[in-house]
C-alpha cells in the first residue's frame, strides 16, 4: 500500500493480478462483476484499518473473556450511478450492516461535466462513515460533485475508492476535498481528448451490464 498525501494507491499482488484480467477486452460481464467485486473486498479490507474498536466482555464454550468489536461506526456505501453499483457487494461483503445510497450522475460527453439527476442517502448521513464508490476517477467532476451532495446533506467523514485513477481526476478531487481519502488500486497515464483513462479499461458501466 503507497500513501502520497491523502491518496492511497494499493500495490498488493493480487489486486494488481485481478486489475490486469479486468482490463483485458476479452473478460466477460460476468467475470468482468466476479472481479470488481473481488478487487473492492480486498481494498475494502484495508480501507477500513483505522475504524475504531472497544473492548467488550463476551463468553467463549471456554470461559469468560476481554475481545475487541468496532466502536459504534456506521457506515454507508454510496454508489455513483450506474458504474459504481457494481462495487457494492464488495463491501457489503465484509460489512453487512452497512446501509446504500445513490447518487445518479451522467455525463455529458462533449463538454464532460457531470449532471446529477438522483440523490437517495441513509437517514443521519453526518453520524456515518460514507464510502463513495466508482470503478474511474477521470476528470474527477463526478466524484467532487457526489462528495458536495453529501456534504450539503450533512456528511461529515467521507472517502472515496475507486479502481483506476487518472491523474488529472486525483489532482482535482484532492484540490476540491483536500479532506476526503482517495484508495485507488491503479493510477494510469492519463486522460485522453474524450476523457477516457489510458490504458483505463474501457466504458465500467458497459462492461459491468454488458450494454454498449
Amino acid at each position: 500500500m503507497i500513501r502520497m498525501s491523502n491518496v492511497i494507491v494499493f500495490d498488493h499482488p493480487l489486486i494488481q493480478h485481478k486489475i490486469s484480467i479486468l482490463r483485458d477486452v476479452q473478460t466477460s460481464s460476468n467475470q468482468f462483476r466476479a472481479l470488481l467485486t473481488e478487487i473492492t473486498m480486498l481494498m475494502c479490507y484495508e480501507s477500513m484499518r483505522d475504524l475504531p474498536l472497544e473492548e467488550v466482555e463476551i463468553t467463549t464454550p471456554i470461559c469468560k473473556t476481554k475481545t475487541n468489536v468496532l466502536a459504534g461506526t456506521k457506515l454507508a456505501v454510496i454508489p455513483i450511478l450506474r458504474a459504481g453499483l457494481g462495487m457494492v457487494n464488495g463491501v457489503l461483503n465484509l460489512v453487512p450492516s452497512a446501509r446504500v445510497g445513490h447518487i445518479g450522475m451522467y455525463r455529458d460527453e462533449e463538454t464532460l461535466e457531470p449532471h446529477p439527476y438522483y440523490c437517495k442517502l441513509p437517514a443521519n448521513i453526518g453520524k456515518r462513515l460514507a464510502i463513495v464508490v466508482d470503478p474511474m476517477l477521470a476528470t474527477g467532476g463526478s466524484a467532487i460533485d457526489a462528495i458536495n451532495q453529501i456534504k450539503e446533506l450533512g456528511g461529515q467523514k467521507i472517502k472515496f475508492m475507486c479502481l483506476i485513477a487518472a491523474p488529472e481526476g486525483i489532482q482535482a478531487l484532492e484540490k476540491a476535498h483536500p479532506d476526503v481519502d482517495i484508495y485507488c488500486a491503479h493510477v494510469d497515464e492519463r486522460l485522453n481528448e474524450q476523457g477516457y483513462i489510458i490504458p483505463g479499461l474501457g466504458d465500467a458501466g458497459d462492461r459491468i451490464f454488458g450494454t454498449k
